[in-house]
């Protein structure tokens, strides 16, 4: 048994349950999208790319990782001598396009309801 889902079973609880509103399918969607189009990111990279803590990434990568989507690698570098790759598993290319279509989804909902609230409004200014 992994060391998270034996901290699970001991009655601690797992990195997932602890915070799911910090891994939402927007974050989930766009490091996933970062992470498969340049995997040699760093935390610190990805938190600037994405406007968001160090530790909210660091909390996400670990999510990602738990639940099998992101596997992270050592690799050697030439300025840092300890570097992770962030490799998407079938798991994650699955889940990546699954996140993206329900954040589309979501995102076209919040447009169509702030085109009719504009709409509504100007109709209420010509009046």
């Amino acid at each position: 048994m992994s060391g998270a889902r034996a901290a699970h079973y001991n009655g601690a609880r797992s990195i997932i349950e602890q915070g799911p509103f910090l891994l939402t399918d927007e974050y989930r969607c766009k490091i996933l999208r970062l992470l498969e189009a340049q995997p040699q990111l760093t935390q610190r990279e990805l938190a600037r790319a994405l406007g968001v803590s160090l530790g909210r990434v660091n909390f996400c990568l670990k999510a990602l990782v738990e639940k099998g989507l992101v596997k992270a690698a050592n690799f050697r570098n030439s300025n840092n001598k300890k570097a992770y790759l962030y490799v998407l598993t079938r798991r994650g290319i699955g889940e990546k396009a699954r996140a993206t279509a329900r954040f589309l989804d979501r995102k076209l909902a919040e447009y169509e309801a702030l085109r009719r609230e504009i709409e509504t409004l100007r109709r209420e200014v010509r009046r």
